[in-house]
């Protein structure tokens, strides 16, 4: 056992901590604080934090209202609902900046509509309040599913006891369950900004067209444009800004959990609340904008890449699949399309395989280091991509790993890791460990017991987890667009660029079935889940 925790530590130092200690090293390594503040690093950090904070917060608010409207009322349809609601969490970021400034973009379908009656646009999206827009309408979901998941672990016993002394249902829901859903609240915040903060492909596509930078757009100025003279120590020293901003937002986290009560007990279903006379008028509001931020914007991807050219006006006879056949078949597509399945493919089994030897011996075995390991392999979710990317641009130089894929795909071995350690280590902790005795005192060793009862019981959660890092992978950008090389871009480095080279047809044309397979993924997943419920 101790040979294959020795393993566990080799791999995480380094795939983990030897890519973060580079980048501190190297950043600390040089002084270039006056060509960073004259490169604008001050405005761009605080753009960043303006952008992530201001996006997590629009986003939690939003979930918290979107949890207790769909799993606290009667509204009408709300399975469906749901589902039309989390669909922005399947399309890319990126793909979404290409879909609403196709609506309201300076010459998008929104704003020309409203120019033509009322002379000028109704809102242009490019510009530090457009990032905040689509990083909060991309981050919304996933505050939802964190708040959502507390909100049904809150007994219903509770409000009903705030009822029966007197208090109104809209009272009880406001002054006892909004209270105990902070800690869970705090949590999607921490989680959605130190995300946001990093995010390269809506900053990029909707904030540089206004000038509105953020550390992550500065970062690739400084490896593409090769504008400094030592690019990788002055990205390292703009890493540790990222690096320090994502740590102070973790411990005040952390801090904010431990004054928050904790429910411990057993759940009661709570009486939903209903909406009376005002239910069909809210559940038509609420349809009607939960299509207007998933439907729209698909819409949009369709009508650019069904037609021939930007400008060209909508109707039937000017409809065509040109633009959808020549970018899938561009050379530059295939390659694209290749790359990402092959690195997707790689990370999801890489880490499910690590991720399950991971959670099973932090979670069923007994040693000091168990706490340490577990603490390395999650450390990369309280870090952004950025970072990461940063960190496997100077490993790669030194161990001839860059401008290959294969840099790509440590990058996504590191930041994915523990998404498979967080989905095994749930069943793990509901199960008994007189699971493993009775196998021992059949006459099992104590690694043959691990391996028959934790190890086997724990693979359809590691097989689900590598099926979230996979389509994950597939979509990402961040880090991809700063390791990329010449042959080794990804499927949605290939759309960046192109939209970047002014191929709208073609960007939206590839954009729209990435969004397609996105959505097909979702109602794939919600009739599986249908189907066990069923069953």
């Amino acid at each position: 056992m101790w040979s294959l925790r020795l393993l566990l530590w080799v791999v995480v130092s380094v795939s983990i901590l030897a890519p973060i200690g580079a980048v501190v090293s190297i950043g600390l390594g040089g002084n270039h604080v006056r060509e960073l503040i004259d490169g604008g690093i001050v405005d761009a950090a605080v753009n960043s934090v303006v952008s992530a904070g201001l996006s997590a917060l629009f986003a939690v608010v939003i979930a918290v209202a979107m949890a207790l409207l769909l799993d606290r009322t009667d509204l009408p349809g709300r399975s469906v609902l749901r589902l039309v609601l989390l669909s922005p969490l399947l399309i890319p970021p990126f793909v979404g900046a290409i879909a609403w400034t196709g609506l309201l973009g300076p010459s998008g379908m929104i704003n020309s509509f409203w120019a033509e009656r009322f002379g000028g646009p109704l809102w242009n999206v490019y510009g530090g309040d457009g990032v905040v827009f689509l990083l909060t309408i991309h981050s919304y979901p996933i505050a939802y599913l964190i708040v959502a998941a507390a909100l049904r672990r809150i007994p219903g016993d509770l409000e009903e006891a705030a009822r029966m002394s007197g208090a109104s249902p809209l009272r009880a829901l406001t002054y006892v369950t909004l209270p105990l859903l902070r800690p869970a609240a705090v949590a999607s915040f921490t989680l959605v900004a130190v995300s946001n903060l990093a995010d390269f492909g809506i900053p990029a596509l909707v904030g540089l067209p206004d000038r509105y930078v953020t550390l992550s757009t500065m970062v690739y100025r400084f490896i593409q444009s090769g504008t400094v003279a030592q690019p990788l120590e002055v990205v390292s020293a703009i890493g540790i800004v990222l690096l320090l901003l994502a740590v102070v937002a973790v411990v005040a986290d952390r801090g904010l959990s431990r004054r928050s009560a904790a429910l411990d007990g057993p759940v009661t279903p709570p009486t939903r609340l209903t909406l009376g006379r005002s239910r069909s008028a809210v559940g038509l509001a609420t349809w009607i904008l939960a299509l207007s931020i998933t439907a729209m914007p698909i819409f949009a991807l369709a009508t650019q890449a069904l037609l021939p050219a930007p400008g060209v006006p909508l109707t039937w006879a000017n409809l065509t699949l040109d633009s959808i056949v020549a970018a899938v078949t561009a050379p530059g597509t295939v390659v694209g399309i290749q790359n990402s399945l092959t690195l997707a493919l790689g990370a999801a089994v890489i880490c499910g395989v690590v991720g399950l030897t991971l959670g099973v011996v932090t979670t069923r075995t007994r040693s000091r280091d168990n706490t340490g390991l577990d603490l390395v392999a999650m450390l990369p979710q309280a870090i952004p991509g950025l970072v990461i990317a940063v960190g496997w641009l100077i490993v790669g130089r030194w161990t001839g790993l860059f401008d290959t894929r294969w840099v790509i795909l440590c990058a996504y071995v590191m930041a994915f890791l523990a998404i498979v350690v967080q989905a095994v280590r749930a069943p793990l902790l509901s199960t008994p460990v007189q699971l493993e005795e009775v196998a021992r005192s059949s006459g099992a060793s104590p690694a043959r017991a691990l391996y028959d009862v934790s190890w086997k019981m724990t693979i359809p959660a590691a097989a689900s987890g590598a099926v979230l890092v996979g389509l994950t992978a597939v979509r990402e950008l961040t880090m991809s667009v700063l390791l990329v090389a010449p042959g080794t871009q990804t499927l949605g480095v290939s759309i960046f660029n192109l939209q970047q080279a002014g191929d709208y047809n073609a960007a939206s044309a590839l954009s729209l079935l990435v969004a397609l397979v996105g959505i097909a993924g979702l109602g794939l997943v919600a009739g599986v889940t249908d189907r066990k419920k069923s069953a």
